[in-house]
């Protein structure tokens, strides 16, 4: 098995990421950067590929990265964040995501069930549990989408009843990241019958009883990462752990989901460029007709559009985190975002086995694996037929 620094068939070392030149907005910016390299380097690289061989979902690299301050980057220092600019967040998510998916899609998931605490909960719920969570002692899970009701929750039937001290939540949450092997449960429930305004959110205890795990569904990538169905049935919920107000549930996790998508679409951009740094690797090693495959025009231009693709991705997302950080609207950059990186990775990690021919089809190259954990960038925090949707409801209401 060929894992990232170690030598493939052809004697070169694959997997190893290029440096990026990028342009951001402080000198601090840059070491944290450089930082957040030799971490995934040193900690992410070297066991990925075995980790996504065995299926083995890698609970103490979290807690690593949360102890170094990672997972708390887009917080504000004053509730234990790291205070970055989501510019910065984003590239910090792209290199975690060209050295191993699983990994960095985890860790936006985190920020994303972090979000409904830090933005909308009371100083109180705030100071009680966010420094744990965004240091990484405590991870977390998204529940909103059900197994009849994932492009459009409003639809969603879990319940929330309410009781003396709280509510009883029961219902079913599908495609779970982190489900089953999370600390808490940032869930959306019903509490009335208004379709926008009549669900809550809660954020539940994984040691809550009545709360269960399917076993994790068998995917065709992000192996290391699990995803189960979860299960309510009559879990009781303390008052204090309802976050916002009555209603402001579904309004919370849009507004989660927008800071999600740009998350998937940074971690895409590190996908595709991290099969294009493998493609070009072995472009520039192998030789055909006595000259590399690289100085093959077609092969070179091939890689040329790979090359495009990634640098598109990459400036559409910083576009999107750059209008969020000026506090201007950015939900329809976000979707664009989402949608133009994902289509990219697939297809760059598509051309990239292609350009390793038959050994880009074996799992001696990492190139196979890219392949298959490109094809969910295009389908979780929303598929790429609802951005589209989202995309073409902007244009129309647009002055």
């Amino acid at each position: 098995m060929t894992t990232r620094g170690a030598a493939g068939r052809a004697g070169r070392p694959y997997g190893v990421r290029v440096t990026i030149s990028r342009l951001l907005p402080t000198p601090e910016a840059y070491e944290l950067l450089d930082l957040v390299r030799d971490l995934a380097d040193r900690e992410l690289a070297p066991v990925a590929a075995e980790h996504e061989r065995a299926e083995r979902f890698p609970r103490e690299v979290f807690r690593v990265l949360g102890r170094a301050g990672v997972l708390g980057l887009p917080y504000p220092e004053d509730q234990g964040g790291g205070g970055q600019p989501y510019e910065v967040w984003l590239q910090v998510l792209e290199e975690l995501g060209a050295r191993w998916a699983s990994v960095a899609v985890g860790v936006s998931v985190h920020a994303l069930t972090c979000f409904p605490l830090a933005v909308y909960g009371t100083a109180e719920q705030q100071d009680r549990w966010l420094p744990e969570m965004l240091a990484g002692e405590l991870l977390g899970a998204y529940c909103l989408s059900e197994p009849d009701a994932g492009s459009d929750p409003a639809a969603m039937r879990t319940a929330a009843v309410a009781t003396d001290s709280g509510h009883l939540l029961s219902g079913t949450k599908a495609w779970v990241t982190h489900g089953g092997h999370a600390d808490f449960y940032t869930t959306m429930a019903r509490t009335s019958e208004a379709r926008s305004r009549g669900i809550s959110c809660f954020l539940v205890p994984a040691d809550s009883p009545g709360l269960t795990a399917d076993r994790p569904e068998d995917k065709m990538g992000l192996t290391g990462s699990a995803t189960a169905t979860m299960r309510f049935e009559s879990v009781p919920v303390d008052a204090d752990r309802m976050i916002g107000q009555p209603g402001q549930g579904l309004p919370i996790a849009l507004a989660a989901l927008d800071g999600g998508r740009l998350g998937i679409a940074a971690i895409a951009t590190g996908l595709a460029q991290g099969a294009l740094d493998d493609a070009v690797a072995y472009a520039r090693e192998r030789q055909t007709f006595g000259k590399a495959i690289l100085e093959h025009q077609g092969l070179g231009f091939l890689l040329a559009d790979m090359a495009a693709a990634v640098q598109s991705a990459r400036a559409s997302y910083l576009d999107a985190a750059r209008r969020r950080d000026a506090g201007m609207p950015y939900a329809r950059e976000a979707s664009i975002a989402k949608l133009v990186a994902s289509d990219a990775a697939m297809r760059v990690t598509t051309d990239a086995v292609q350009v390793l021919g038959g050994y880009g089809y074996t799992r001696d190259f990492p190139v196979e694996r890219y392949m298959r954990e490109a094809k969910v960038m295009q389908i979780f925090e929303g598929t790429n037929q609802i951005q589209r949707l989202v995309i073409a409801r902007h244009l129309a209401t647009s002055p």
